[in-house]
C-alpha cells in the first residue's frame, strides 16, 4: 500500500540510502550543533536550578491581595510602628506548678535571645539584629503550669538579607537549639510555635525539594520509559532532553524571581520540576513514536526525523501554547502564589517544548535507529497503521466505539456523572496548622502545648483599625463576642496608644486557634458586627489574613475557571479549523474534572480521612486536569484530523484511536507518574494535588479521550469538523476499525 504521508520520506529507487555521502553529513553536523549548544546552556543553567530555593518567597503575608482588609491593618501597623512583626511563641511547660528557679530560668532565656547567634547568615549576625516590638514575657499560664515568651521579629529588616525566608527560617533553629540546651535540667520542656514556628517548618518542608522530588520523578519515568521502550539508550536521551529544559526554565526563573518580577514560592518550584518533567517526557513520546514509524520507510534518520517533526510539531505546539495560556490565566489571581505560579509554570513549559522539539530530534539524528537497540526498525515500510491487528488492545477498543458508538459515550457518561454528583461534598474551606503536615513537626506540637495552657489565639490578635474616638466603644462590643477575650486598646497591653491619622489598633485575644476554620468564622462575625459600632473599622490580623486568602482564591476560581475553558477553546478552533470538536473537547474535560473532584471527595473523606483541603486545591485541579489533560485530546484529534483527510471522518476517528492509543497512555501513565511523586513532600496539599492530577489524567487517558471523545466523535459524524470543509465532505462507506491494506 501506498500512504500518501510517508511517500516523501522513501529513498528514490537506485539512490544510496540516505542520500550521499556530503548531502548526509551536513544535517549530522547541524545536529552536532544543536547538541552542543544545549550542552552549553544547561552548563549555565543547571546550576541555577539547585538554586533557586534562594529566591522563593515563601511568606503567606506577602501573597494576600493588595485590597483586603487585612492588608490595610498590617500596612497601618507598619506605619505606626515602623514594622512588620512576625512572632515567634515559646512556651516552656513544666508538670507541675511554676517554681521560682523555673521561673529564673526563663528569665535568663530570655535575656540571651537577642545574642543568639545565626551563623549562615555570616559571622556576628545574631537575632538581635531582626528584633521588633519588645519581647514579652515570661508570662505565667492561668493553670500556673507554663510560661509564655512572645518574640517578634521584623520581617521587613529580614527581607534585606538575602531573602525574606532565610534569617526568619535560622532564627527558628537557633531558638529551638537555645530551647533545648538552657532549659536542660530545669524541669521544663521548651515549644516553638506560633507564626515563626510554622514558617521555620514550611522552610523544612520544602528543603531539599530540588534534589528529592526531582530524583523520585525522573526515576518514575526513568523505570516507566525502560518498560515502554525496552530500550537501554532512548530513555535516557528522553530524561536528558527533559532536565535540559527545566535548565532553560531555571535560565529564566532566577533572574526573574531574584528581580522580584514574578514571585517564586516552595511548592511552585515543586510543580515547576514536575511540569517540566512530565511534559517533556509527554512531547517526547509523540515524536518518539513517530520517527519510529518513519524509519520504516528510509534508511535516513535525518528524513524520517524530518517527516516526524513535521507531524508532531504542531500539536506539540498546539499542547504546548495551551498549557502556557491556561497557566498564564493564573496571574488574574489577587493572590501572589497563585499569580506566581503562572509565569513560572509557562516558562517551564516553554523548556520542555524547547528542548523536545530541538535538542532530542538532534540526539536521535546524531545516534540514528540504533536509539531503539535492541529492537531497532527496518526498512520494511510497514506502517504502525496497517501493522496493527484487531485482536491488539486498541484495535479492540476502536472496533467497541464503530460497533457501538451510541452506547459506548451514553454509558460512559452516566458512569463519570456519577462520580461527579461527589463533588459538592469535596471539603475545601482551610486547614489549621495542625493539619497542614503528614509528618510531625514542632510547631503543631508547640500549638498544643500553647492550647493547653493559654488562650487558643495567644500570640496572633486580631487587630482591628478604629477611629480613635470610638475605640473604647469597639473594646466593649469585643466582651460581648463568642471566641474572643482579653480585648484591648493597642499593639500590646499595658502601653499607651498612639494615635496615627486618627485611628487606633484595638488588639484581642481569640479563644479558638488562629489559624483554624473556627477562627475565620469569629472574624467574619466580627467584621459584621462591628460595622453596627464603626463603619469604618478594619479588622486584621494572621486569621484575617487566611479569611482573605479564603475569599481571594473563591474569587479567583469564578475568573480563572472561565478564563481557561475560553482560551483553551479559541486554540482548539484554531488548530481543529473547528468549532463543534473544541466545543467535545473542552466540555469532556469539564465533565472529567468534576468526576475527579468526586472521586477525590471520596477518598480524602473516607478512604484517606484527611480533615479538609486548602481553598486553593480545586483551582490548581482544574488548571493542570484542563489545561494538560486536553493535551492527549490534542495529540488524538489531530492524528484523527489528519487521517479524515485521507480515509474520511469515521475510519479516520477509529485509526486515530487505534494509533495514538498505545504512545498517549504511555505519556498519561507518565505524567500521572511525575505528579505522584509530589507525595514525598510532607504537606496536605501537594499530596492532595498529586492525587486529583495523577487520577484525573489516567482518567483521561484511559477512558474519556480512549471511550467518550471518541465515541462522541464518531456519533457525530462529519459534522464535527463543522464549519469547515471537511464536515461538508462525502464520508466513505468503509468505517471498520482499522482499514485493510491496499
Amino acid at each position: 500500500m501506498t500512504n500518501g504521508r510517508h511517500e516523501g520520506v522513501r529513498t528514490p529507487a537506485g539512490a544510496a540510502p540516505g542520500g550521499s555521502h556530503r548531502r548526509g553529513a551536513r544535517p549530522r553536523v547541524l545536529a552536532a550543533v544543536v547538541v552542543l549548544l544545549w550542552f552549553v546552556l544547561a552548563g549555565i543553567g543547571g546550576p541555577l536550578v539547585g538554586r533557586l530555593a534562594e529566591v522563593q518567597k515563601n511568606d503567606n503575608a506577602s501573597f494576600v491581595p493588595a485590597a483586603a482588609e487585612s492588608t490595610e491593618v498590617a500596612r497601618f501597623i507598619e506605619k505606626a510602628s515602623a514594622r512588620n512583626d512576625l512572632p515567634y511563641l515559646l512556651v516552656l511547660e513544666s508538670d507541675a506548678s511554676i517554681t521560682p528557679a523555673q521561673q529564673g530560668a526563663a528569665a535568663a532565656l530570655v535575656q540571651k535571645l537577642p545574642g543568639l547567634p545565626l551563623p549562615g547568615l555570616g559571622p556576628d549576625r545574631t537575632i538581635g539584629e531582626f528584633l521588633g516590638s519588645p519581647t514579652a514575657g515570661p508570662i505565667p499560664s492561668a493553670d500556673g503550669k507554663a510560661l509564655l515568651v512572645i518574640l517578634n521579629l521584623d520581617t521587613a529588616k529580614a527581607e534585606v538579607t538575602i531573602n525574606s525566608t532565610t534569617p526568619l527560617y535560622e532564627s527558628a533553629l537557633e531558638l529551638r537549639s537555645a530551647l533545648s540546651s538552657e532549659l536542660q535540667g530545669s524541669g521544663l520542656t521548651g515549644f516553638l510555635a506560633g507564626p515563626g514556628g510554622l514558617l521555620a517548618d514550611f522552610v523544612t518542608a520544602f528543603e531539599g525539594i530540588d534534589g528529592v522530588l526531582l530524583g523520585v520523578a525522573l526515576s518514575v519515568v526513568l523505570l516507566i520509559l525502560l518498560v515502554v521502550y525496552r530500550s537501554p539508550i532512548l530513555p535516557f536521551a528522553v530524561l536528558i532532553s527533559a532536565i535540559f529544559g527545566l535548565s532553560l526554565s531555571a535560565l529564566a526563573v532566577f533572574p526573574l524571581a531574584k528581580a522580584e518580577l514574578i514571585d517564586l514560592s516552595g511548592q511552585s518550584q515543586g510543580i515547576l520540576f514536575i511540569l517540566v518533567v512530565g511534559a517533556a517526557t509527554d512531547y517526547a513520546l509523540l515524536l518518539v513514536s513517530r520517527y519510529r514509524e518513519a524509519l520504516h520507510d528510509t534508511e535516513s534518520a535525518w528524513q524520517a526525523m524530518r517527516s516526524a517533526w513535521r507531524g508532531t510539531v504542531e500539536p506539540i505546539v498546539a499542547s504546548g501554547v495551551t498549557v502556557i495560556l491556561g497557566l498564564l490565566c493564573l496571574m488574574l489571581s489577587d493572590l501572589g502564589s497563585t499569580s506566581g505560579l503562572g509565569p513560572v509554570g509557562a516558562l517551564g513549559i516553554v523548556g520542555a517544548m524547547a528542548a523536545s522539539l530541538t535538542f532530542l530530534p538532534a540526539v536521535l539524528v546524531l545516534i540514528g535507529r540504533r536509539v531503539f537497540w535492541p529492537v531497532v526498525p527496518k526498512v520494511d515500510h510497514r506502517h504502525l497503521a496497517d501493522a496493527l491487528e484487531r485482536r491488539g488492545i486498541w484495535g479492540r477498543v476502536a472496533r467497541l466505539v464503530g460497533q457501538h458508538p451510541r452506547r459506548t459515550w451514553v454509558l460512559t457518561l452516566a458512569g463519570l456523572l456519577a462520580f461527579a454528583a461527589f463533588l459538592p461534598t469535596f471539603k475545601a474551606d482551610g486547614v489549621s496548622a495542625s493539619d497542614l503536615f503528614l509528618t510531625d513537626v514542632p510547631s503543631v506540637a508547640g500549638g498544643e502545648a500553647l492550647a493547653r495552657h493559654f488562650p487558643a489565639g495567644s500570640g496572633s490578635p486580631v487587630q482591628i483599625i478604629v477611629p480613635a474616638a470610638q475605640a473604647d466603644a469597639v473594646v466593649e462590643r469585643l466582651r460581648t463576642e463568642d471566641g474572643v477575650q482579653e480585648p484591648y486598646v493597642g499593639l500590646v497591653p499595658g502601653a499607651p496608644p498612639v494615635p496615627v491619622d486618627g485611628s487606633l489598633i484595638v488588639s484581642a485575644t481569640l479563644s479558638v486557634p488562629a489559624d483554624s476554620p473556627a477562627a475565620n468564622q469569629v472574624v467574619e462575625r466580627l467584621r459584621a458586627d462591628l460595622d453596627a459600632v464603626s463603619p469604618e473599622a478594619l479588622v486584621g490580623g494572621s486569621t484575617a489574613v487566611a479569611l482573605d486568602v479564603l475569599n481571594a482564591t473563591e474569587r479567583d476560581l469564578r475568573v480563572i475557571v472561565p478564563a481557561i475553558l475560553v482560551v483553551i477553546f479559541l486554540v482548539l478552533a484554531l488548530l481543529l479549523r473547528s468549532l463543534v470538536a473544541p466545543l467535545l473537547l473542552v466540555v469532556a474535560n469539564v465533565v472529567s474534572f468534576a468526576t475527579t473532584i468526586g472521586v477525590a471527595a471520596l477518598v480524602f473523606n473516607h478512604v484517606l480521612d484527611f480533615p479538609n483541603s486548602d481553598p486553593a486545591t480545586p483551582l490548581y485541579g482544574f488548571v493542570f486536569l484542563v489545561a494538560l489533560g486536553i493535551d492527549y485530546s490534542i495529540f488524538l484529534m489531530t492524528r484523527v484530523r489528519e487521517e479524515t483527510m485521507q480515509r474520511g471522518t469515521r475510519p479516520g476517528i477509529l485509526l486515530g484511536l487505534a494509533v495514538t492509543g498505545g504512545v498517549i497512555t504511555s505519556a498519561g501513565i507518565v505524567l500521572a507518574a511525575t505528579f505522584s511523586s509530589l507525595a514525598v513532600l510532607p504537606l496536605i496539599f501537594l499530596v492532595q494535588i498529586g492525587f486529583i492530577v495523577a487520577f484525573g489524567v489516567l482518567l483521561d487517558t484511559l477512558i474519556v479521550r480512549s471511550l467518550l471523545v471518541p465515541a462522541l466523535a464518531y456519533d457525530i459524524g462529519p459534522r464535527i469538523w463543522a464549519p469547515s470543509r471537511l464536515a461538508r465532505a462525502d464520508e466513505p462507506v468503509d468505517n471498520s476499525p482499522v482499514p485493510a491494506r491496499e
